[in-house]
């Protein structure tokens, strides 16, 4: 058993000697550095790129009061806010009665923005939950 591992071994490592003097690539390479000691330089890119800076913007002021205030659900379509949202405006409607409460779906979907219902909760409206997924 002891000389079939150590026949295997040599064999495998006259193999792996062999394929790297073979090695066309290895070769081109090794005849390339011989040649010009000093190769030239490659420029390589990186793919990732690089990301503007964010612009930070300071959070709207807290309402002092809910009362009289009008309140706009977005639905963006993401699975399951619109449950969630009926969920949410049935407790404010019981909790803040005083408050009006709009459910919207918007057009945009999630991926893009429904300017007109931004417009209308700008105009309109004096809060906005928006159901954005995870």
């Amino acid at each position: 058993m002891k000389l079939r591992t150590t026949v295997t071994a040599i064999l495998c490592l006259g193999l792996l000697s062999f394929v790297t003097q073979t090695d066309p690539a290895s070769a081109q390479g090794k005849k390339a550095a011989s040649a010009d000691p000093q190769m030239p330089k490659i420029t390589v890119l990186n793919p990732m790129g690089t990301p503007p800076p964010v612009q930070l913007k300071p959070q709207a002021p807290r309402l002092t009061t809910l009362d009289g205030k009008t309140i706009y659900f977005v639905n963006t379509g993401y699975i399951g806010t619109d449950r969630l949202m009926d969920v949410m405006a049935d407790w404010f409607k019981a909790n803040y009665p005083k408050t009006n409460v709009v459910i919207k779906r918007s057009a945009g979907g999630m991926d893009r923005v429904d300017k007109a219902l931004w417009a209308e909760i700008g105009e309109k409206g004096d809060a906005a939950i928006v159901g954005l997924g995870h």
